[in-house]
């Protein structure tokens, strides 16, 4: 553990994974940390799954994915692990379902999508997935939103979002979906940035930081580095954009955010500096400020991550090639 911040935060760091990847598909189910697929050295996409066991801090190899693919999405569904899409050894999108028994070890398959995608954003509700978005095979984004019923094996159609994106955040609140940013192509969403990163607490969503593209309204000619902070009110439905002095430390793009301990925390990430940032920050929602957190042991960008509990796993990523680290950042016990 490392030195805390203003709340003790510390990180927790677990051993690390047999395999470097980037890109990986991370789930967590009964106190193990799955991480599936993802790209390895040879930058092409894996078939290798391998498990976590927080308890005893030990990983296992489990039975591979019967296609390999980075970049998939992952939903837990009791006992079975649900991954939805991806990208393929030839680059090219998959339709492939395939769902990993935890019981028995094992993986099946699942009905296909109705079409190949990578970048898909998914979220289980009452026991049914949703797939939304995605970027298909030719190249294009997608607005289509699907649901999987497991009792029927089956993809059904829903109405079409009002604008294409793929690789955007997800959120439930209530009987809603929130689907924010993402990109179309080689373009971010109206209104967000590039590899920003979000987070929803206390009734709003957080958009942090990310690579501000160029545009007839703005200076740069070139995409840069930007650290602005905004908040979507989810009852109003109103978007704030924070004023200078709320925003974050570090300009930062491509790095890992989520919601701890009554903080916004944002970890690693691309910034102006020649390597992955190592720095962590997080803004206090109480006090309305940000303050300096542990920096991260390994700095990297590009990383999977997943909330467990009061730990935030940042796993794998870009250091100086693919890396095998898995770090968490929680609050030291009795904070």
């Amino acid at each position: 553990m490392a030195a805390g911040g203003s709340r003790a935060f510390a990180w927790q760091v677990f051993p690390p994974m047999p395999t470097c990847r980037v890109y990986g598909t991370v789930a967590h189910q009964d106190g193990h940390l799955l991480v599936l697929g993802g790209c390895g050295r040879a930058g092409l996409p894996l078939d290798t799954a391998e498990t976590l066991d927080m308890a005893s801090h030990t990983w296992l190899a489990l039975a591979p994915l019967p296609t390999a693919r980075a970049g998939a999405a992952a939903v837990v569904l009791g006992k079975q692990v649900l991954v939805v899409g991806g990208v393929d050894e030839g680059q090219s999108p998959v339709a492939a379902v395939e769902a990993f028994l935890a019981d028995e070890g094992r993986w099946e398959h699942r009905a296909t999508l109705p079409q190949a995608a990578m970048g898909i954003a998914a979220v289980e509700r009452d026991g049914l997935v949703y797939a939304l978005g995605g970027m298909g095979s030719d190249t294009a984004p997608q607005a289509q939103v699907r649901v999987y019923e497991p009792r029927q094996d089956c993809w059904l159609s829903l109405p079409s979002m009002p604008t294409p994106c793929y690789g955007a955040s997800t959120f439930l609140h209530g009987n809603k979906i929130y689907v924010l940013g993402g990109r179309q192509g080689k373009l971010p969403v109206t209104a967000f940035e590039a590899f920003a990163g979000c987070a929803m607490a206390e009734g709003s969503v957080f958009s942090l930081g990310g690579l501000q593209q160029p545009g007839p309204h703005n200076f740069y000619s070139r995409p840069h580095f930007v650290n602005t902070v905004e908040t979507f009110d989810l009852e109003r439905g109103s978007w704030t954009k924070l004023p200078r002095g709320l925003r974050m430390r570090d300009k930062r793009a491509d790095f890992v955010v989520g919601a701890l301990g009554g903080y916004i925390v944002a970890v690693g990430g691309l910034g102006n500096q020649p390597c992955p940032l190592g720095s962590a920050e997080g803004f206090s929602l109480a006090r309305r400020r940000w303050a300096v957190l542990p920096a991260m042991p390994t700095a990297r960008c590009s990383c999977s991550s997943l909330q467990a509990g009061p730990r935030l796993f940042v796993i794998g990523g870009v250091a100086q090639g693919p890396s095998q680290a898995v770090e968490a950042l929680c609050l030291r016990d009795g904070v």
